[in-house]
């Protein structure tokens, strides 16, 4: 994952708990603003949810688009937002990383299974909760590819 896909303005620390629909609405709302997605993506970002929950474990949910809503992608990106105190994604689930996701053809299932590689450890969704700069998310998820 390179750091056109992430990069420090896609990251956003501490944010107050909000609400699950408030997560991905924020998440959205980022890959739109920083050039990754048009509008439209934010409603598959719902109607994915809709179906089945994007919370993926370990504190993590990873939003992302249905596939009819792939037209409004510009190019492949992801967004990390760090919640302290959590969000509620329902079913007991909290989740602490909400990582947006906006993949461009091959790229999309590239990006979820690194995300997911590191997520599995439960040490490394710690290491993102705690974090106190976006350089260390960034770390974490990209490694040294700068």
């Amino acid at each position: 994952m390179s750091a056109k896909i992430l990069n420090e303005a896609n990251i956003l620390l501490n944010v107050k708990s909000e609400t699950k629909t408030e997560a991905i609405e924020r998440a959205g709302r980022l890959l739109v603003k920083n050039g990754y997605a048009e509008e439209g993506y934010i409603e598959g970002m719902y109607a994915r949810e809709a179906d089945i929950t994007t919370y993926m474990g370990n504190g993590i949910a990873i939003p992302h688009g249905m596939n009819e809503y792939i037209k409004y992608i510009k190019q492949s990106g992801i967004v990390v937002i760090q919640y302290p105190e959590g969000v509620d994604f329902g079913s007991g689930n909290t989740a602490y990383i909400v990582i947006g996701i906006a993949g461009k053809g091959e790229e999309h299932m590239g990006i979820l299974s690194n995300i997911a590689i590191t997520c599995m450890e439960e040490e490394n969704v710690q290491k993102l909760v705690k974090a106190k700069t976006k350089e260390e998310i960034m770390k974490m998820l990209i490694g040294s590819e700068e």
